[in-house]
């Protein structure tokens, strides 16, 4: 009998203690991270509402906004891929290629940048370069996309319904009403759960990633609402990183940018390899173990990487069924231009 007393005990003890261990790690977890809200706040001068995300999601999904006429928004950003595209580096018109990776597009609005240089401050002004880049839509001119849409009917009725009489085609209008559409590509995880107060929504293991995730160092760059995305860094802070790619440097030519870039976010991450801003490495568990050595000026160990990989692991989250959905796109007129193969055909 006694040794039953003791067993109970010991049962209520261990739980009690876990429960207390659990309330500290969320706690402790809470000054770091942030739930994720329902939608990304948006810009006094580009409220969301659901004519224009609607018109967003077409132009996202539109390959017309390309010279080929063969690649669209969601060709690098695929939504069915959770916004990446799976390979090292963006093939773009002609099969050229930019030299980065492609970055999630899913809750890429709460990050303080856009871009791995974070050239582009807003949704807005990142939605208007891919689609001139040379090396990815390669339009000649934002006159020419907007002389492309106004040969569309479905478009020119859509874009006065959204914006109203006054010139409402211009190519801003365009980024506008992409990066509203982007707004709603958030996803919340079973981390979120757990940042809302069920400790229960991660397993022993995840929290026990998470622990190390802090206490290690990780969550020193990779926090807030994103876990990551709110920051720059250099990659290569105790150990160098060997890239030919100098990073923020190429924008601002100052010293102090050289190998420096967004931290990017860890939500999806699992989903969304290869990582880094080269695309060079396919494996989460050694893209962890670098960022341990060149970062922190740490060698974790086996255990400890996979107690980590699997915290991030419970970052992945649903994508909004309706995002992923594609629409039906206007039909083109007789006026529309046609696809061109080539840049100087």
């Amino acid at each position: 009998m006694k040794l039953f007393k003791f067993a109970v005990v010991s049962v209520v003890a261990t739980a009690t203690t876990a429960i207390a261990s659990d309330a500290d790690l969320l706690n402790k977890a809470k000054n770091y991270f942030k739930p994720l809200p329902k939608e990304i706040p948006a810009p006094k001068d580009n409220p969301t509402t659901p004519e224009k995300v609607e018109l967003g999601k077409k132009l996202y999904y539109d390959p017309r906004l390309s010279l080929s006429g063969v690649i669209s928004c969601n060709t690098c950003h695929n939504l069915a891929t959770f916004g990446v595209d799976g390979v090292e580096t963006a093939l773009g018109h002609e099969f050229k290629t930019g030299g980065r990776n492609s970055p999630t597009v899913l809750n890429a609005g709460f990050h303080i940048a856009q871009f791995w240089d974070g050239r582009a401050k807003t949704l807005e002004d990142q939605a208007k370069g891919p689609i001139l880049a040379h090396v990815e839509m390669a339009m000649p001119n934002p006159e020419f996309v907007v002389l492309k849409l106004k040969t569309i009917p479905g478009y020119v009725k859509e874009f006065k319904k959204v914006f109203g009489d006054k010139d409402p085609l211009t190519y801003d209008n365009v980024a506008k009403a992409i990066a509203a559409f982007e707004r709603t590509l958030v996803t919340p995880s079973r981390f979120d759960k757990f940042l809302n107060g069920d400790t229960n929504a991660l397993t022993k293991k995840e929290k026990e990633g998470l622990k190390l995730f802090i206490d290690k160092g990780c969550a020193s760059c990779h926090n807030g609402v994103a876990v990551g995305g709110e920051m720059f860094a250099k990659f290569g802070i105790v150990k160098p990183y060997p890239t030919p790619d100098f990073g923020k440097y190429k924008v601002t030519k100052k010293e102090e940018d050289r190998y420096v870039f967004k931290v990017p976010s860890l939500r999806n991450i699992e989903m969304t390899y290869p990582y880094f801003h080269d695309g060079s490495v396919w494996d989460l568990k050694e893209a962890v173990r670098i960022m341990g050595e060149t970062q922190l000026g740490i060698k974790l160990t086996h255990d400890e990487l996979d107690k980590i990989v699997a915290f991030l692991k419970s970052l992945t989250g649903k994508i909004p069924e309706s995002a992923r959905t594609m629409p039906v796109l206007p039909a083109s007129s007789k006026d529309t231009p046609k696809p061109k193969l080539k840049i100087h055909d």
